[in-house]
């Protein structure tokens, strides 16, 4: 049928099929502003364009119900203002805040909100922040906790009234503690915020920085700036950046048949009618590929867990496991082929249970005789991996304790529910190799693990990474991309394989649930002389990342209380763990890695204890903390399957990090005190007050790699070529930042490139909180080697010109504001030197290569505060406010990291209250969208608060260490804290769902 509308002002005519939805058609007429979230039901809001002004979902809306009708889409909302000699009106002042307020993370979601943000301002220019936060409540973001968005709308609508708006700051103002501390820094404990006295006042989007100063710690021209993302104004824009934004001739739909039972053989396959089916090009099964066994795990060779997974195989292990591939012309024919194909199960029992996975007589899920063994993995035992760890004695320290407390505590598992869903296209160029273009955060193992897979050596195969739509971890994992590939093999054609939204819930990877059993002895002064933890770990039907997720889980959470004196000088620490399969979907990397299950338990554990003993929460906790100086306990123990190192810790800004959120939180007003408990006029209602401590890592000493290489053009800017991956985390501006630093340029002359297999040097991916601190080491490498030829062209320039001055050294020259200046004042611009070096004399290109790999892991440290409101007649539990204050070593860009913090936060608050996937009695997962698994909307938000603690790691040249995962581990055991506070339920399994803090009060 044939449609008029008006998109962006322009009068189009289109051709639509009677059921195309409207999403699709503005896709497939170039508007890829137009996201897919996969949801079906618009629920997300990825897809919104202004219909006639007002934000309308177009994923669940008719193309033909269009017809008549005005569309405004991100690409009609403003552009860059110079391209070429066509000038522009530049980005709308919605899109110019959202860029300079460090709103963007991912980008998928920011064309929605820009759009909903200009319908709200169209209608009302002077919104309250409440009314901005309704206004993009139908827009799910899973990066940003919505915090740096509704600052960046509210600036624009006062741009657009007209109103004098500060700018954002191009410098960052630290706030110095003495160098002797802790001991002096009272006046910072006891300032009141916002208080006259109080130095924390700061403007909206810029953070609470505080220096722990070092002499290390120098004035930076790049690094330490909130400098703008290089990546900024093309998401604002909407272009066409991300995995599925791409149009090829002839490209097939990918789908997959999953099963419907969790234990099964196939007795029967059919696919004559799929094939027969016209439009179908291929309909591929166990028995047309194959047979390989290989991991999921995108992980370093060699993968530390089993190999027990194969593209098709005769036997099911979940609930949505794979069964048949089908490629058809478009998505309908597929989904009809995938009705036609005929399964015949033998069903097997099935385990669903972790505990029931370890009896005698169980079921044996990974019964094939291909399975690869890896260290303590044993298939007849239901065993994906086993951890025993034993450090001092702590059978000694149980002996010595006062106390000995123990408790069972549980977390459950979660999707990451980044808002892009999964998305691979795969071709074959020009010379016959294998194109994958696909949104993973590791593109280098995706090359390594699937050539066996396919039968191509890795030479054959380039993996290209485009702008990716969060991951979390979710994409650290070699899920879609042998579907299209074995695909465009058998057919030769480009094919491109969405997931679905339930897709997403149901066949990808989640957090691994377990249930953790904490044995603490504790003297009466609150010394912990013995602490042991042991795991039982859900791999679900497959076991990537088992081991390593599970082993951090010990690694990092029992390595933040060490216990105080003698056992300060030798730990008494055991760390045992079954990581077992079960036929649920599989669990596999979730951002932080196992830390917050870890610390779930510790926390809620170390807040009873000391209410127990009547002891000061955080001083308890600082007691038996870890300090600068001393042994990782677990660094001669434990290196995820590999030989462990000894590892010192040399910055731990923990004690400092409690006192700036304690301040900021007012706790010493609010915590023990009755008055401030009662809510006044609502007797059903009390407050609480909570805190958690924390410690993730820094990337995988010994193992993680980075490589960067960095080369100048003729006008002095330079293109850096990175294999790392920016998931919206900003890595891409943060290693942007360092090499301007070195090179003495602005960011905006540093062209950055990540992520082809082909182009870009390796990088081991985006994980382990290491893209920073690795790939930041390698860029920096890479620069000093640049800079370097730099300074001996520079010198013989200024050496040639003479003029009776004396003879420069390359040594002596600095390099700032793009130009190489001699001590005495005389320089040559970057643009000079470049076209020196390529035209005019002695001719080379100048350009360095670097990478990296660290011999330690340098944990960052935080403390996390949080408020809560608890109705005690219903059990309902209202988070209202959370501060966290974080020790991340030197902070690059303040707003990006920032938004690592609030975004974390964000996701860690779901953990704490509402996020959970449960399986019936069959296997059969409850939640599949968006409808019944509850993400948090902007609408719904507590006040998110961060304070950066800043010391000087001097394992990196810029001193800095991790931000991305630390906010995930401390916000569920602050709020179950708080919760306690409150009202004194006492819940041992998160989240806290009102049901569980009703039955909690009854109990008590």
């Amino acid at each position: 049928m044939q449609i008029k509308l008006w998109v962006n002002g322009v009068e189009q005519e289109w051709h639509v099929a009677p059921n195309e939805t409207l999403l699709a058609a503005l896709r497939r007429h170039g508007y890829y502003g137009v996201k897919d979230g996969g949801c079906q039901h618009g629920e997300c809001g990825a897809c919104a364009v202004l219909l006639d002004g007002i934000p309308t979902n177009t994923c669940v809306m008719l193309a033909a119900q269009a017809d008549g009708h005005r569309i405004e889409t991100i690409e009609g909302m403003g552009k860059h203002p110079d391209l070429g000699w066509r000038k522009t009106e530049g980005l709308h002042p919605i899109q110019q805040a959202l860029v300079e307020s460090g709103a963007i993370q991912c980008g998928y979601c920011t064309p929605a909100i820009a759009l909903a943000a200009k319908s709200l301002l169209d209608r009302n220019p002077n919104p309250t922040e409440d009314e901005v936060r309704e206004a993009i409540s139908g827009v799910l973001c899973r990066c940003t906790g919505y915090l740096k968005p509704v600052q960046a709308i509210l600036r624009a609508a006062a741009m657009m009234r007209g109103e004098e708006v500060p700018p954002i700051e191009g410098e960052v103002e630290t706030l110095a503690f003495p160098t002797d501390w802790p001991g002096s820094g009272e006046d910072a404990t006891t300032a009141k915020p916002g208080s006259e006295s109080s130095p924390l006042v700061r403007t909206q989007v810029m953070p609470r920085i505080w220096t722990v100063m070092r002499p290390e710690r120098q004035a930076m021209q790049r690094v330490g700036k909130p400098e703008i993302k290089v990546d900024a104004v093309k998401l604002v824009q909407g272009k066409p950046a991300f995995a599925a934004d791409i149009e090829m001739r002839g490209m097939l739909i990918a789908k997959v048949l999953h099963s419907p039972v969790a234990h099964a053989r196939i007795k029967r396959i059919d696919v004559s009618k799929a094939r027969a089916l016209p439009g179908v090009a291929a309909v591929l099964t166990y028995k047309d590929i194959p047979r390989v066994p290989y991991s999921t795990a995108g992980q370093s060779d060699p993968i530390p867990g089993p190999l027990d997974t194969f593209s098709l195989d005769e036997k099911v292990r979940f609930v949505g496991d794979r069964v048949a591939f089908v490629a058809a012309e478009t998505e309908e024919i597929a989904e009809q082929a995938l009705k036609l194909i005929e399964v015949e199960y033998e069903p097997l029992p099935a385990i669903l249970d972790p505990e029931d996975a370890l009896k005698e007589g169980a079921p044996i899920i990974h019964d094939e005789p291909d399975y690869v063994n890896f260290a303590e993995s044993d298939p007849k035992r239901n065993l994906a991996a086993q951890i025993r760890i034993d450090i001092g004695d702590v059978e000694k320290g149980f002996q010595e304790a006062d106390r000995i407390y123990e408790a069972e505590y549980e977390v459950p598992k979660v999707q990451q529910s980044h808002i892009e869903p999964h998305v691979v296209v795969t071709y074959w160029d020009e010379d016959d190799r294998l194109v994958i273009r696909t949104s993973t955060q590791v593109p280098f193992h995706v090359r390594r693990i699937l050539a066996p897979v396919l039968g191509l050596p890795i030479k054959r195969i380039r993996v290209i990474k485009p702008r990716i739509g969060g991951g979390f971890g979710g994409k650290q994992e070699v899920l879609i991309e042998d579907v299209a590939a074995h695909l465009t093999i058998a057919t030769g054609r480009p094919v491109m394989y969405v997931y679905t939204r339930e897709e997403e819930f149901t066949a990808a990877r989640s957090r691994h649930p377990m249930r953790i059993r904490m044995k603490t002895g504790v003297k009466l002064d609150g010394t912990i002389t013995a602490n042991a933890m042991y795991v039982l770990s859900d791999t679900g039907a497959y076991g990537c990342h088992g081991l390593t997720v599970t082993g951090n889980t010990g690694h990092k959470a029992m390595a933040l209380y060490v216990g105080d004196g003698e056992y300060r000088k030798a730990p008494n620490i055991r760390f045992y763990a079954d990581v077992v399969y079960t036929n649920k979907p599989p669990s596999g990397a979730y951002r932080g890695y196992g830390v917050p299950q870890g610390f779930w338990a510790v926390e809620r554990h170390m807040e009873r204890i000391a209410r127990d003993l009547g002891l000061d929460p955080i001083a308890f906790r600082l007691k038996n903390a870890i300090r600068a100086g001393e042994l990782h306990p677990f660094s001669t123990a434990w290196s995820e399957g590999r030989e462990p190192r000894p590892e010192i810790i040399h910055t731990v800004g923990l004690e400092e990090c409690v006192a700036q959120g304690k301040a900021v939180i007012g706790w010493d007003q609010k915590y023990g005190n009755p008055e401030w408990h009662q809510v006044p006029g609502k007797p059903h209602l009390r407050r609480g007050i909570g805190v958690a401590m924390v410690m993730q890592g820094t990337a995988i000493p010994y193992l993680d790699m980075g490589g960067a290489s960095i080369k100048m053009n003729d006008d002095g800017s330079f293109n850096l070529m990175v294999g790392a991956t920016d998931l919206g985390t900003g890595s891409d501006t943060v290693l942007a930042q360092m090499a301007a630093e070195v090179l003495g340029v602005p960011v905006e002359d540093i062209i950055v490139y990540s992520s082809d297999t082909d182009f870009t040097p390796f990088d081991k991916g985006a994980y382990a909180s290491s893209t920073t601190y690795i790939s930041g080491a390698a860029v920096v490498k890479a620069a000093q080697q640049a800079a370097e030829r730099i300074r001996i062209r520079a010198a013989k320039m200024l050496n040639n010109r003479g003029n009776g001055h004396g003879e420069v050294k390359p040594e002596e020259i600095r390099l700032a504001d793009r130009k190489a200046v001699a001590p005495d004042g005389r320089f040559v611009t970057m643009e000079e030197i470049a076209l020196n070096s390529l035209h005019h004399a002695d001719q080379e290109q100048i350009m360095g290569i670097g990478s990296y790999v660290s011999p330690v892991a340098p944990p960052p440290f935080a403390a996390q505060f949080a408020e809560v409101t608890v109705d005690i007649e219903t059990g309902a539990v209202t988070v209202d406010r959370l501060v966290m204050a974080v020790d991340s070593g030197v902070i690059v860009n303040p707003i990006t990291a920032s938004g690592q913090i609030e975004g974390g936060m964000t996701q860690a608050l779901g953990y704490a209250v509402c996020e959970e996937l449960k399986y019936d009695e069959q296997g059969r997962p409850r939640e599949k969208d968006w409808l019944n698994y509850h993400i948090f909307r902007a609408n719904e938000m507590p006040k998110l608060e961060t304070i950066f603690v800043e010391t000087f790691e001097p394992s990196h040249p810029f001193g800095v260490k991790a931000v991305a995962e630390i906010p995930m581990d401390g916000v569920a055991p602050a709020v179950a804290n708080a919760v306690l506070d409150a009202c004194g339920a006492d819940i041992l399994d998160n989240p806290l769902t009102p049901e569980k803090v009703w039955r909690a009060l009854r109990r008590k």
